[in-house]
């Protein structure tokens, strides 16, 4: 059976496999090549920059509120609630549900939303 990352990975010879919108668009593709000779392509880790020396120093702040989820948040700010991971990655966090677990809570969005996408409260 393939799995899906494989047939992702293959789908277009010589193109990138991730849309421009996803956070594995920048990364890049590595070949394992198996002792039978059988190349296995996969995503390198992506490492992100230290926190504050993001692209720029365009962010604001965010207060949780009870009920909110990091898509929520997304769909907010950028207007698409599967660029969650943006505002994971600007906050340390390991789990991104850590970032809406604890309402009054102040967190970082990243800048780059569309329209001034309504700011932190």
């Amino acid at each position: 059976m393939i799995e899906p990352y494989e047939s992702a990975l293959d789908a277009v010879p010589g193109s990138h496999p991730y849309p421009r919108t996803s956070r594995y668009h920048d990364a890049e593709i590595g070949v394992h090549r198996a002792a039978d000779g059988t190349e296995v392509r996969y995503i390198k880790r992506r490492l992100l920059p230290p926190l504050g020396e993001a692209d720029g120093d365009d962010t604001a702040r965010h207060i949780v509120s009870s009920g909110e989820r990091p898509d929520h948040l997304a769909q907010r700010y950028f207007g698409d609630p599967a660029q969650w991971w943006q505002i994971a990655d600007a906050n340390p966090v390991l789990d991104p549900r850590e970032l809406t677990a604890e309402p009054g809570q102040e967190i970082e969005i990243p800048g780059g939303f569309p329209d001034g996408g309504g700011h932190g409260r």
